[in-house]
């Protein structure tokens, strides 16, 4: 006979060897919909067709569940969200793009109770299988999950799922006895029928959001276009702006193309685009432009525009050196850009070419990163030069990203600039001295002087990682399929 009781009524200690099972939605994400979830495999892995046609479904799908149809509009969501889709593709929204929508809907107080059973960890979920096993499995350390099983078809989803049958948890678990603890919103979940122990959690009203400081493992790496989680409601306002911002982010682009620098900042404020700089003393001396050699500015990575928004604040086009910018982006930089080699005699010999004729913009990250945290800095820009200039560069939009790994890198500078108001901050720091110690530690130095600033973390994660994690290369243009 299973005991059912209240989430309160549970104990976290002495609980380093149970096993535990948990409901997904509304128990250990705080809300039961699941529409967000199938919007962005809509959206990243089919386009925003299929988008537009699942957003269209939405009337129908809050009717079906009025009418206590659950499962027939899970099988409308599955089947608009996935038919046709390659298997491949709806893998790699699942790894590179969901579980950032699920911490951030994850229940602090149920994460507590689920992270406190030591044993095995398993979750039954009402969604496909492979949309929520990479986030159950890589970030919440479960063994398994159990859900419904996409139908393919020589790689492509058929957009019809098998539910798995009663069962299931014990074909994932392995088990032949009974698991410890069970959480679920009620007792009518029949996979409470092989625990001892059963929790039940109060309606999602009265959840807390678990904290970025708490989460099992951190945040630093993720993919996909959307900022906010696309609810019906954020969903349809994505739509109905997208004709205002496509026409907006041409314009800004034209005025960041064609305009003087000295006409930008203040074209850029009217049109919605909000700069803040602050520039220590020493960052700027006067005819830096006419030394023999001149200051390399190392930032940090948000958005291609980085070195763009920079030069606006200095007033001078300063040059700058990228890794793997793609062809359309090169020909239309308003500034000077090269190309590295990755061949590091030949991009310092490069570099110090440059720095003969002007200054120098460069990223030591060598790629972006999204969230409060800096890569490691290759020490290649403290090897040229003894005039370094820390820039502390952070970035942001409501609505889309600025960067991609698995999507197309031309329209990335024009994804950022299509949101209502993006906005930059970027600090000249103070000038420090490439001759005080090895060319590592200057950069260590430099990269946690920025981390300071910013109250970003360092981490030894470098470009290569972020490009393996996420999609499987190793970050080159040509090398992506």
């Amino acid at each position: 006979m299973v005991k059912y009781s209240p989430m309160a009524a549970f104990f976290c200690w002495g609980r380093e060897k149970d096993s535990v099972v948990s409901q997904l939605e509304g128990v250990l994400l705080i809300s039961k919909g699941v529409f967000q979830y199938f919007m962005l495999v809509a959206l990243e892995a089919g386009g925003p067709l299929r988008g537009a046609v699942l957003l269209a479904a939405a009337p129908l799908l809050a009717l079906l569940e009025v009418l206590g149809w659950e499962k027939t509009a899970l099988r409308v969501m599955i089947f608009v969200s996935t038919a046709g889709l390659r298997v491949a593709e709806v893998k790699a929204v699942a790894k590179a793009t969901l579980p950032r929508f699920f911490l951030q809907d994850t229940a602090e107080k149920v994460y507590g109770m689920f992270a406190a059973c030591g044993g095995k960890r398993y979750v039954v979920t009402s969604m496909p299988r492979i949309m929520v096993e990479p986030f159950i499995v890589e970030y919440l350390d479960g063994a398994g999950v159990v859900g419904a099983e996409l139908t393919t078809f020589r790689g492509r989803c058929l957009g019809v799922a098998a539910p798995p049958g009663s069962d299931a948890l014990k074909a994932v678990s392995g088990v032949c006895g009974d698991l410890d603890v069970g959480l679920a919103e009620g007792p009518h979940r029949s996979f409470l029928n092989f625990c001892r122990e059963a929790y039940y959690v109060p309606p999602e009203g009265e959840a807390s959001v678990l904290p970025r400081k708490s989460y099992p493992k951190p945040l630093i790496f993720h993919d996909g276009r959307l900022v906010a989680p696309p609810s019906p409601i954020n969903a349809l306002a994505l739509m109905l702006w997208l004709p205002a911002g496509i026409l907006l982010a041409a314009t800004r682009a034209v005025y960041i193309l064609m305009l003087p620098l000295s006409l930008q900042p203040a074209l850029g404020a009217a049109l919605g685009v909000r700069i803040r700089a602050k520039v220590a003393p020493t960052a700027v001396t006067p005819g830096s432009g006419k030394r023999k050699t001149g200051t390399v500015y190392a930032c940090s990575h948000r958005t291609l525009l980085d070195p763009v928004f920079a030069s606006v604040i200095l007033q001078r086009k300063v040059a700058a050196v990228t890794y793997s910018l793609s062809a359309l982006s090169e020909i239309l930089a308003p500034i000077p850009t090269m190309r590295l080699t990755r061949d590091r005699e030949r991009d310092g010999e490069m570099m110090r070419r440059l720095l003969e004729t002007g200054d120098l913009m460069v990223c030591p990250e060598g790629t972006t990163c999204r969230e409060p945290y800096l890569l490691r800095f290759s020490s290649l820009f403290a090897e040229i030069t003894v005039g370094i200039v820390p820039l502390a560069v952070a970035a942001g939009g409501e609505m889309f990203y600025g960067t991609t790994v698995r999507g197309h890198k031309c329209f990335d500078a024009f994804f950022f600039l299509m949101n209502p108001r993006p906005w930059y901050r970027l600090e000249f720091l103070d000038r420090v001295s490439g001759d005080g110690g090895t060319s590592n530690d200057v950069a260590n130095r430099v990269q946690r002087e920025i981390a300071r600033v910013l109250s970003f973390e360092c981490t030894n994660f470098t470009r290569r990682d972020k490009y393996w994690i996420i999609a499987g290369t190793d970050g080159l243009v040509e090398s992506k399929k």
